[in-house]
C-alpha cells in the first residue's frame, strides 16, 4: 500500500510589534554592555597591580637611598634593618581600609650586592648568601635599567604571587648593590574580587534599568498604532470614536491617511448603499401613483376617482416621509461627534416627547405612566434625544392594543442613564429581533397592516451610538415589548 506525502509546516507565532522592538532593543544593549563591562572586568587586575607598582618604584628608590647614605658614611648594619622590620611585622595594625581591614605589614625587602648575592632579607634570614643575580628586578636593575619581576614564594602564605621592584644602591655615585622591595597580591586579589562583583551588579542594574526604559520605550513607540487598532475596531464595530491623537511623527502620517481612505471608501458605500436603498423604497410608491394617474384617465365615477386621488396623495406622503428621513438620517450618519451636548432634565424630556404622540395616542385610546427617578439628568444633544424619544413612543403607539398602556420610565444606574419605553402589543417576533434596527426593515402595524420607513430605529440607534450609548430590546418581557435607550453620562 502507497503512502501519500506527508507535509509538516512549522507552527507561526504572531508577536506583536512592541515585543519585537523590546527584544531587539534588549539584545542590542546586552551585547554593547557585554563587551565594556568584559573589558573592565578582564582589566581590572592590571589596573590594580599598576596602581601598587608605582608606590613600589617610590619606596624602593627612598630605601635604596637611606642604604646607599649608609654605606657611603660607613654605618650601615644588617642587624639594626633586621630589627627594624621585625619589629614592624610584629606590630599589630588596625587599618580600615574601605571595606578591608589590614592587621599587619606584609611589604618584604631584600639587598644584594654588586653580583646579586644577598646580603639581607627581611622575612627569610636563611636566604642570604643566596645568588639573586637571575632574578630579573636584580639583573636589570645592576644592568642600569628597570628592575621588576613577579613570582610566588617569599612570604608567610607561599602560593601568593610577589610584585617586586627593585632599586640602585649608589655609593660614590657606583652601583652597589640593589634593594628590592616586594608586594604580596592577597590583598589586591581581595580588592580585585570585591570591586569585580561590585561591577557585575552594577552590570546587572544597569541591564535592568536598560530593559525597563527599553520596554517603556517600545510601548511609547507603539502606543499611537495600538490607538489606531482601537479606533478602526470601534469604527468596524459601529461607533463613530473621534480620530486618536498620534503625533506628527510617520506613524500620525500614516493615520490621517489611514482616516482619509477610510473617509473615502465610507462615502462611497454610503452613497451606494443609500441609492439603492432610497430606489428600492421608492419604487412601489412610484408604480402605485403610475397606476393611479394612468386609470385616471379612464371613465369612472366620482367614488372611484376619489379613492384613486386618495391613493396618489398617500404614496406621495409616504415618499416625502421617506425622503426626510433619510436627510436625516443622513445627516446623523455623518456626524461624528455631539454638536451641542448639555445637561437636562429627564422628566421635561418624557413630557416633550409625549406631548409629540399625544394625538395619535388618543386615538387609539392609549394611556401614558411616567416613572422618573428623582432629580434625574441626562447628558447629551436634547434635540437628538428627544427625537429619538419620540421615534421609540411613536413606535409603540403603532403597535399598542386599543386602549392599553404605554410605560415610560428613567433609572440611573452608575453613570449611565436608562430610558425605558414599554406597550402592550404582540411584541417583536423572534425573526425580527436581529433586524428591528436596519434600514428600511419594518413590520406590519396590527391596525392597518401597513409598514412604516423602517428608518424610526435606526434613528434611534444612531443617536445611541452618537452618545455612546446602546439601545436594545428587552427580551425578559412576557408581553409586548420594552425598549431601553441607555446614555452614559461624563
Amino acid at each position: 500500500m502507497a503512502l501519500g506525502k506527508i507535509n509538516f509546516s512549522p507552527p507561526s507565532f504572531s508577536v506583536k510589534i512592541s515585543t519585537r522592538i523590546f527584544l531587539t532593543y534588549l539584545i542590542i544593549s546586552t551585547i554593547c554592555f557585554y563587551y565594556p563591562f568584559r573589558w573592565v572586568l578582564d582589566t581590572m587586575r592590571t589596573r590594580y597591580l599598576e596602581a601598587v607598582e608605582d608606590p613600589l618604584v617610590d619606596q624602593a628608590e627612598i630605601l635604596a637611598a637611606m642604604v646607599g647614605a649608609q654605606m657611603t658614611a660607613g654605618d650601615f648594619a644588617v642587624e639594626q634593618w633586621a630589627n627594624i622590620f621585625a619589629h614592624s611585622y610584629q606590630k599589630e595594625l588596625h587599618a580600615q581600609i574601605y571595606d578591608l581591614e589590614k592587621r599587619a605589614v606584609d611589604v618584604l625587602v631584600y639587598l644584594t650586592d654588586d653580583a646579586g648575592t644577598v646580603l639581607f632579607h627581611s622575612t627569610d634570614p636563611d636566604q642570604v648568601g643566596a645568588d639573586f643575580s637571575s632574578w630579573r628586578d636584580v639583573s636589570l636593575t645592576l644592568a642600569g635599567s628597570y628592575g621588576a619581576r613577579a613570582s610566588r614564594g617569599g612570604t608567610v602564605a607561599d602560593d601568593a604571587m610577589v610584585m617586586y621592584v627593585g632599586a640602585p644602591i649608589m655609593v660614590n655615585n657606583q652601583v652597589a648593590g640593589v634593594l628590592s622591595v616586594g608586594k604580596p597580591t592577597t590583598n589586591i586579589s581581595w580588592f580585585v574580587e570585591h570591586a569585580k562583583l561590585k561591577v557585575l551588579l552594577l552590570a546587572l542594574l544597569a541591564l535592568g534599568l536598560n530593559a525597563l526604559f527599553g520596554f517603556l520605550a517600545a510601548r511609547w513607540l507603539t502606543q499611537p498604532i495600538n490607538r489606531l487598532t482601537a479606533y478602526a475596531r470601534r469604527i468596524k464595530g459601529g461607533e463613530r470614536p473621534p480620530f486618536p491623537q498620534l503625533g506628527s511623527s510617520e506613524i500620525g502620517a500614516m493615520g490621517r491617511a489611514f482616516e482619509e481612505m477610510q473617509e473615502a471608501l465610507e462615502g462611497k458605500r454610503y452613497v451606494e448603499t443609500y441609492i439603492q436603498h432610497l430606489t428600492h423604497e421608492i419604487k412601489s410608491p412610484i408604480s402605485a401613483i403610475q397606476g393611479a394617474a394612468e386609470l385616471l384617465h379612464e371613465p369612472m365615477d366620482d367614488e372611484q376617482r376619489r379613492r384613486f386621488l386618495g391613493n396618489i396623495e398617500r404614496e406621495a406622503h409616504r415618499m416625502q416621509a421617506v425622503v426626510e428621513r433619510m436627510l436625516e438620517l443622513a445627516a446623523l450618519e455623518n456626524q461624528k461627534t455631539l454638536l451641542k451636548a448639555e445637561w437636562g432634565a429627564v422628566d421635561a424630556l418624557i413630557d416633550g416627547a409625549v406631548q409629540r404622540v399625544e394625538q395619535a395616542a388618543a386615538a387609539k385610546e392609549l394611556s401614558f405612566t411616567i416613572s422618573v427617578a428623582s432629580g434625574a439628568k441626562i447628558y447629551g444633544d436634547q434635540l437628538l434625544l428627544h427625537q429619538a424619544l419620540v421615534n421609540l413612543l411613536q413606535n409603540s403607539v403603532d403597535f399598542s392594543p386599543q386602549g392599553a398602556v404605554i410605560a415610560v420610565s428613567c433609572t440611573v444606574t452608575g453613570s449611565v442613564c436608562h430610558l425605558r419605553v414599554a406597550d402592550q402589543g404582540p411584541g417583536i417576533a423572534e425573526f425580527a429581533k436581529e433586524r428591528v434596527f436596519e434600514k428600511f426593515f419594518s413590520l406590519q402595524r396590527p391596525d392597518t397592516g401597513q409598514k412604516s420607513t423602517g428608518l424610526g430605529l435606526n434613528f434611534v440607534q444612531q443617536v445611541a451610538i452618537l452618545h455612546g450609548g446602546a439601545i436594545t430590546f428587552d427580551d425578559s418581557v412576557t408581553r409586548g415589548a420594552r425598549a431601553v435607550l441607555s446614555i452614559d453620562r461624563p
